[in-house]
């Protein structure tokens, strides 16, 4: 737990406090998946539910410069079509991406999912963007090659900075293709929704960037889906729903309008969680992986 006085913690305000001292609490209670204004209210229930689908996975802890990550492998039935890793979301963990695993799984593939640094039952409490892609690049190394990457909301960035390879990473998760569902494109849109949510006023965010900003080693303004997408040699299919309450659809138009190598997929009525379990987006992602 991050440290504040209770009467801030409560009513969930850092304003007032000096910039620094805003800036650092901002940054270790973005970096707490746990305590996450993100974090769905009935989280441990639904664990508690999705875990119940990993019960017939092979299980391995794989080592990583950020502590071990749990992961869970399915195989197909028959031939495999290739290995593809799925990546799930910020405050999320494998489990809920169950449904879609399975169906991928169905189509051919050998399917290999993660809980991520502080997500889970991975090693570590707290976490950042950075740590995250480094954990995505040792496992994708260690279970590659890779056909494909399928990550969903959060998970998509870090995915996109795992393929990017760049600074501070010293390595990259190699893959012929990436699906990225209900993906933000500017973390900076990300960091302003926490300050609103945490009143922490411009002094504040300022101070909370750049810290994010040593941690990756670029400027806030660098860390977008669009810049980190155009270094990566991939096709990539962006799925989302024009209903997405968290992550705007917006986000999407401007990813596929700025970059050559994606195309778009979009959906009603799903918005940013039941995207993952609907038939006719598992069809799509399939359609896509399949079309080598």
């Amino acid at each position: 737990m991050v440290w504040l006085p209770a009467s801030r913690w409560r009513t969930q305000r850092l304003s007032g406090l000096p910039p620094a001292a805003a800036g650092d609490a901002a940054f270790r209670i973005f970096c707490t998946p746990a305590v996450s204004q993100w974090r769905h209210p009935q989280h441990g229930k639904l664990v508690d539910r999705a875990r119940y689908h990993l019960r017939s996975a092979e299980r391995m802890r794989i080592q990583t410069p950020v502590g071990e990550m749990q992961t869970y492998r399915f195989k197909p039935d028959g031939s495999t079509s290739g290995t593809v890793l799925i990546v799930h979301g910020w405050t999320s963990e494998a489990s809920f991406m169950a449904a879609l695993s399975e169906a991928v799984r169905r189509a051919g593939f050998n399917v290999v999912l993660l809980d991520m640094p502080a997500h889970g039952i991975s090693a570590l409490r707290s976490t950042n963007l950075i740590d995250c892609a480094r954990a995505v690049v040792a496992v994708g190394q260690e279970i590659g090659p890779l056909h494909g990457v399928v990550a969903h909301s959060f998970g998509g960035m870090v995915a996109l900075l795992a393929l990017e390879g760049g600074r501070p990473l010293s390595g990259r998760l190699e893959a012929k293709r990436a699906v990225l569902m209900s993906c933000p494109n500017r973390i900076a849109e990300i960091t302003r929704l926490f300050a609103r949510h945490w009143h922490l006023d411009d002094a504040g965010l300022r101070a909370f960037e750049r810290r994010l900003e040593r941690i990756g080693q670029r400027s806030i303004d660098d860390f977008t889906s669009v810049k980190l997408l155009a270094a990566c040699d991939v096709s990539a299919l962006i799925v989302h729903a024009r209903d997405d309450d968290a992550v705007p659809f917006a986000a999407a138009q401007e990813i596929v309008d700025q970059t050559a190598c994606a195309q778009l997929k979009a959906f009603d009525g799903l918005g940013h969680r039941n995207i993952l379990f609907a038939p006719q987006v598992a069809r799509a992602v399939v359609g896509f992986l399949r079309h080598a």
